[in-house]
């Protein structure tokens, strides 16, 4: 969905690195607290899939690679009784497991370094394994036919972009430049991806025990997963946004019905919003899936919908939740729907009855990253109802292990965190001016004695339609390791408290978000924890908008580092990836309609203000809040004479700001070594 895929999840100048980032000698006794070096070290479990009778989980686990800096996916399979783990065969990258419907088989992606993507088939019985597909592009959005004799997928097919004119002809053997390249999309870049190829993503089929594939979707649209067979595997059900102004209308897609003989789509929805994730069920008379009638608001909740498989008798299950659906998958008999959501900043797996009655199953689900705390994690369902998933029910001080029902499974990272003492979270109250109550925890220093009052960092989450939890975090506990208190909180804006509390900001953002992270930071101060003298302020994305915004609001701050903020909104309205978004979700009117409304919320109106060195941070390819936004707060702040310095994360993008290990420990590192330069506590690193 655009409006969800577009909201912020929100090194040019040599700032001094900490000794910590880099990999001790051989010779010298490991750090006893978190360094920037364990990032290497670090693993976490994703995407489970527990196989159709429940004894076995394929999971993807996530571990950093210090030869290549980078995080590595490989699959693991797990035994449900004993809990023995087992890595699947062959070398590169693996993701996206999916059982075929006897359990006897395991489809997913693997990747050789500098090869593409291929569907790949593993045979559990024999442990053989074969490549199925020699695909140009990745496969994703896999799925089996009911038979186990055919797959579906989702893949990108090249198209011919537009020309105008041409070159002359070059004569044999002549270097010449590079052709011109012609742009007439309305979205022609997307973050993480770069400038978007010509073609769109389309479905195909191919036999399970491999062949050539076979193209069943055409024309000039994208097709969305997932892919969901009916049980004679004559009918897929997908999304799609078909309209003939989908470019200037992105948020606007339907569920279709494919056959998958002739080609023939069929529109089973039919609303102004997103209608997407749709999946058949069991016994294919029905169809659950995702969305809501799109009134541009800045947050909707995506609610769980059933219907008859013709697209009739369209049933709201979800409506009095008030909490957005992530994921949706049917129960074997086809009387329940297994969903999970985000609820008051803690994710729960839910069984959802056709009269929508709804009954958590599992809650503390976590996974999807751990540079930041937010708020993540997947499940599966077997068919005799057994759940996996991926969470942390340690207080924070793990990344996301393996779970069946309410056992852990996996033990990643004990043997890298039994030697580390880390920082302890724990909830704080907070109360804002208004009297609401905001979610918000301290992460303390390794070492804090009760009482002791220690330089505290406000570290503030993107979105701003997000929402952190009591989740493992690098960038916390490296920042904690360094004797500093972090406060993160869930102030006005945030997800997982319901739409009334989302929208508080709606066409006002940012605004009295402000006034709840003071409030916060005010009750870290009354608790006894935070030295009013020593605060420093920092956010990614939204909170990078927030901390620039708090700079220009208030002095109380001793050091500030921007990372990937909006400057001017103006700017980043027409040059972000998703151009049209930000103008018709955040505002009311165009840049050119209302130019004071814009300008009025944009953090480069109060420059004039600022007082507090303010670090600025940035991947060098980043389409979301593009670098541009960062380089013109920092003129601002080196004309006016305010310390700063603009860091710039080489090859990364907006949502892989943190991908490289190296760069995110290094980040991490500049951004203490700025905030050590004006820290003045008595306990002051050297």
């Amino acid at each position: 969905m655009l409006r969800q895929t577009l909201a912020f999840l929100l090194l040019s100048t040599c700032v001094p690195a900490l000794a910590q980032t880099a990999p001790a000698p051989a010779s010298e006794q490991p750090s006893r607290v978190f360094s920037g070096a364990d990032l290497f070290g670090l693993e976490y479990a994703g995407s489970p899939q527990i196989s159709p009778d429940g004894s076995r989980i394929a999971y993807v686990r996530k571990s950093g690679d210090v030869m290549t800096d980078k995080m590595r996916s490989t699959i693991w399979l797990v035994d449900v009784k004993n809990a023995e783990q087992v890595p699947l065969a062959g070398t590169g990258s693996q993701f996206s497991p999916v059982w075929s419907p006897d359990g006897k088989r395991l489809a997913y992606v693997g990747a050789e370094e500098g090869s593409a993507p291929q569907l790949t088939m593993r045979w559990m019985e024999s442990g053989a394994t074969a490549r199925i597909t020699g695909l140009p592009d990745s496969p994703s959005s896999i799925a089996w036919s009911p038979d186990g004799k055919q797959i579906a997928y989702v893949m990108h097919v090249p198209g011919e972009g537009t020309k105008f004119g041409e070159a002359p002809a070059k004569p044999e053997g002549a270097k010449w430049a590079e052709p011109l390249e012609v742009i007439d999309r309305v979205t022609y870049r997307a973050d993480g991806d770069g400038y978007i190829k010509p073609g769109f993503d389309q479905v195909f089929v191919v036999a399970a025990d491999g062949g050539a594939p076979r193209q069943l979707t055409f024309g000039k649209f994208d097709v969305s997963g997932p892919l969901s067979f009916s049980p004679d595997g004559r009918t897929l059900v997908l999304s799609s946004n078909r309209r003939a102004d989908w470019e200037r209308e992105p948020n606007d897609s339907e569920v279709f019905a494919l056959d998958v003989a002739s080609g023939a789509l069929t529109q089973l929805t039919k609303r102004y919003g997103p209608d997407q994730n749709a999946v058949l069920s069991p016994d294919g008379s029905r169809i659950a899936f995702l969305g809501y009638d799109d009134t541009h608001l800045s947050y909707q909740p995506s609610e769980l919908y059933v219907m008859d498989r013709d697209g009739s008798n369209v049933k709201a299950l979800t409506k009095d939740l008030d909490r957005s659906i992530e994921d949706v998958q049917w129960a074997a008999d086809g009387r329940l729907v297994y969903v999970s959501y985000d609820d008051k900043a803690v994710r729960k797996v839910a069984r959802v009855d056709l009269a929508g009655k709804l009954t958590v199953l599992a809650e503390g689900l976590a996974g999807g990253g751990i540079d930041r705390p937010y708020t993540g994690g997947n499940f599966s369902v077997s068919r005799g109802g057994v759940i996996a998933w991926t969470g942390d029910t340690s207080g924070g001080l793990r990344p996301a292990n393996l779970f069946v029902g309410k056992r852990q499974v996996t033990r990643l990272n004990e043997t890298l965190m039994a030697g580390k003492t880390l920082g302890r979270v724990e909830p704080l109250d907070v109360t804002a001016s208004d009297g609401r109550k905001i979610g918000a925890w301290l992460v303390l220093p390794p070492s804090y004695q009760g009482g002791a009052r220690v330089p505290l960092i406000l570290e503030i989450h993107g979105g701003p339609h997000s929402a952190y939890g009591q989740v493992f975090s690098t960038d916390d506990q490296l920042y904690a390791a360094h004797g500093y208190a972090v406060l993160f909180t869930n102030p006005r804006g945030s997800t997982s408290y319901g739409s009334a509390f989302a929208n508080l900001i709606d066409k006002a953002y940012p605004g009295d978000d402000y006034t709840d992270l003071m409030s916060a930071v005010d009750a870290a101060i009354a608790k006894g924890v935070a030295d009013p003298d020593n605060l420093f302020v920092t956010g990614g994305s939204g909170g990078g908008v927030l901390t620039s915004w708090i700079v220009g609001k208030t002095d109380r701050f001793k050091a500030a580092a921007a990372q990937k903020p909006v400057i001017n909104w103006i700017s980043e309205a027409l040059t972000m990836d998703g151009t049209g978004f930000t103008s018709r979700y955040w505002f009311r009117k165009q840049p050119w309609e209302d130019p004071m409304s814009y300008w009025n919320r944009s953090p480069l109106s109060l420059v004039g203000n600022v007082k507090t060195p303010t670090m600025v941070v940035v991947g060098s390819e980043d389409f979301r809040t593009p670098v541009s936004e960062s380089e013109q707060y920092y003129a601002a702040l080196q004309i006016r004479g305010v310390p700063t310095a603009l860091v710039k994360v080489p090859g990364a993008s907006h949502g892989g700001f943190t991908a490289r290990p190296s760069q995110s420990a290094a980040k991490a590192s500049a951004i203490l070594a700025w905030f050590d330069k004006y820290r003045t506590d008595a306990s002051k690193a050297k």
